[in-house]
Formats: C-alpha cells, sequence, structure tokens
C-alpha cells in the first residue's frame, strides 16, 4: 500500500511517537509510506532522523493564503504519489482532506484522536467524523465511548487501537541496571520510584515529590529514592529542584535529564508510577515501563485504566491515595507480584507487531 501519515505535531509527544512509530512499522512491513509535518518541528526532525519520508506541508496556519498553498500542495501529492489511505493524527487540516475526499480524490480517510481532549460534538464536527472519515481509530476506551455517543459516530467506523511497544528496545536490562544505580548512586538496599516524563504540570512531580517526602520523613521509608527521569519543559528544572528544596528531599532524589539510555535507567528502577492529573491518552512511558518488568501505579487517567488492573490505580492529585498505594508496594512483595502478572497479560497483545496488524487489519478492509 500507499499511506499518507499526517503527523503535523510540533513536538516530539505522545501524538507523534504514536504516528512516527506507526509510519515506521509500516515502512519496515514493505509499505511506502509518505509523513506530512510541520517544517522545523521536532516532530520533523524524528521522523528525518527515524529514515522516513517526510514532506512539510503547513496545516496548522489559520492564514487563508497559506492555507490554499499548502491544499494546492495536497493535491500534487495526491496525484503523484496516489494514496489508498490518509491517516490524519491531528485536528488541523482533517477539513481539508475531507474536502479533497468530497473533491473526488480516491483514498480511504482516517482519523486517529490521540489527543486527550474529546472534539466538540457539533454538527460540522459529527458530520466529519460519521460520513466523511472511513473510520476513526482511538487509542483509550474512554474516547471511544465519546465517538459513540456524544459524536454518534457508527460503531463500526470505531476502531480501538492502543499504541505498542518495541519490546526490543525496552526489556529489563540487567547490565544496564546495574550502571546506572552506580551512576546515581543507589545502594543494593535502596528502593528506586522512578517518574518518566516531561517537567510539567499535567505529569504529576509535585504531588509525587509530597507522597514520597511522607513517606521518608513521616512514615520512615528512609530507603525510599525518587528517580525523575525527564527534563525541563512547561516546567523548569530550576522549579523542580524548588519542590525538591520544599520537600527535604534534597538527598532522596535524582533528576536524570535527557537520556539516551532509557530501558537502563527504567531498569534501575524498583517501581514505577504515573503520575498525571490527566492526559495520557496514548501512555508511551507507562507501556516502556511496563515492558522493562517494572511494577506500575498509575493514576486513573486516558488509557491507564485500560493498560492496568484497578488495584494499581488511584485519583489524579491525591496525594494520601498515592501515598497509601507506594507504601503497600514497598511492603508487600505479592502486591508487586500481582501488578506484574497483570501486566504481563495486557503486553501480550501490545508489541509493535500487534499495533501494525490491528493497523493494517482496518487499512486492509478498505482495500477489500
Amino acid at each position: 500500500m500507499v499511506v499518507f501519515q499526517v503527523v503535523n505535531v510540533r513536538w516530539f509527544n505522545a501524538t507523534a511517537w504514536y504516528g512516527l512509530y506507526l509510519s515506521r512499522l509500516l515502512q519496515e512491513a514493505g509499505h511506502t509510506v509518505v509523513v506530512l509535518t510541520q517544517a522545523g518541528t521536532d516532530c520533523h526532525a524524528k521522523a528525518l532522523e527515524w529514515g522516513l519520508d517526510a514532506r512539510p506541508v503547513d496545516l496548522n496556519s489559520a492564514n487563508p493564503l497559506r492555507l490554499a498553498v499548502a491544499f494546492a500542495r495536497l493535491i500534487r501529492l495526491l496525484r503523484t504519489e496516489r494514496p489508498q489511505v490518509v491517516n490524519c493524527h491531528r485536528g488541523e487540516g482533517f477539513f481539508l482532506w475531507g474536502l479533497l475526499k468530497a473533491l473526488g480524490f480516491a483514498f480511504s480517510l482516517v482519523r486517529t484522536r490521540g489527543d486527550q481532549r474529546p472534539p466538540r460534538a457539533d454538527f460540522l464536527n459529527r458530520w466529519l467524523h460519521a460520513r466523511v472519515a472511513d473510520a476513526v481509530v482511538v487509542t483509550n476506551s474512554r474516547m471511544a465511548r465519546h465517538f459513540l455517543k456524544a459524536m454518534r459516530t457508527p460503531e463500526k467506523k470505531v476502531w480501538l487501537i492502543h499504541g505498542g511497544v518495541d519490546r526490543e528496545r525496552f526489556r529489563f536490562d540487567p547490565a544496564g541496571r546495574e550502571r546506572v544505580r552506580a551512576e546515581f548512586g543507589y545502594g543494593e538496599r535502596e528502593t528506586v520510584l522512578a517518574l518518566v516524563g516531561r517537567f510539567d504540570k499535567v505529569k504529576g512531580q509535585r504531588e509525587t515529590l509530597e507522597a514520597v517526602s511522607r513517606l521518608i520523613h513521616k512514615q520512615g521509608y528512609r530507603k525510599l529514592r525518587l528517580m525523575l527521569l525527564g527534563f525541563g519543559s512547561a516546567t523548569g528544572q530550576d522549579e523542580v529542584e524548588g519542590w525538591i528544596r520544599e520537600f527535604k528531599l534534597e538527598r532522596f532524589v535524582r533528576i536524570t535529564g535527557r537520556r539516551d539510555d532509557v530501558a537502563a535507567c527504567l531498569s534501575a528502577a524498583d517501581l514505577g508510577i504515573v503520575a498525571s492529573l490527566w492526559s495520557e491518552t496514548i501512555a508511551r512511558a507507562a507501556l516502556e515501563i511496563m515492558a522493562a518488568e517494572r511494577p506500575l501505579l498509575s493514576t486513573n487517567v486516558g488509557v491507564m485504566p485500560d493498560l492496568l488492573s484497578p488495584a494499581a490505580l488511584l485519583e489524579p492529585g491525591d496525594v494520601d491515595a498515592m501515598t497509601r498505594l507506594i507504601a503497600k508496594a514497598l511492603d508487600e512483595p505479592d502486591f508487586r507480584k500481582e501488578l506484574l502478572r497483570a501486566q504481563d497479560l495486557t503486553l501480550s497483545q501490545l508489541s509493535g507487531g500487534d499495533f501494525l496488524q490491528r493497523t493494517l487489519t482496518l487499512y486492509e478492509g478498505f482495500l477489500d
């Protein structure tokens, strides 16, 4: 097949990762993939780094002249490449693709919704998703329910396809564990809790620091350590360091910064946590923690109830519940084993190959 993946995302966030990882899987499987990106963005740079055929088209502009130029470029691409499938991973530009389809260009149109915000259920949006798009891909059950109920999208058009994880790259690394623990000074008797993600309010770094502070300073868990596997973003590293001082955790917290050896860093941990206050519609970091065979705790946002057992979940922002759940995981080896068993069952269906096969089932259905 010839497939257009429209990944007009500025940052290399979960939405961009989902679109680019899918593009790479399709390309490795022998399909021709053209990735449409925004010029000068992290997403475009990552697409090139991964060896993808990335072509910038300005679909995010609100300027009518720029949109007209983009529309003309899309027409040229459709005439030269003749894709069977166009998959839009962002809403910007989706209307243009719908218009091109209405003008008679022969391709199947997919809207993949990896965004945390549910689309407005107005007439235009309902018409685009229910009548113009050939399928709507969602990455979690909550978004699927929104499309079925609020958007009134026909059930046969709604496909739930979780992002997969590269289990060759992300797996437990014993040698990497020893190296990273030595680098950060973790002793054999210390238990390391890892929180993965850019520094941003949504990721719950402050709430996690408060819970860890309570456990160490009030409940006596002096061997607990927190690894913040991330870097400054919407929240600067200096602000996070200020929280660390506020909670008197200078001895107990390490900030890794950007790392190329993420799998080794995850392996260095004994327990993982996703503390997000919202979002996590795709949860790339959660899948990587699970693939590294680390027991994972999480707030019940986004896709997380699809991935973890109810015993591993807590309400977002509930520091009391987070403190209790971390303590339970620290105190009860059987609880940690139970978490790992449930995670293994989930991961058995979420490899990169599973991700590819579910997507191909959808795409090949159009050809049939």
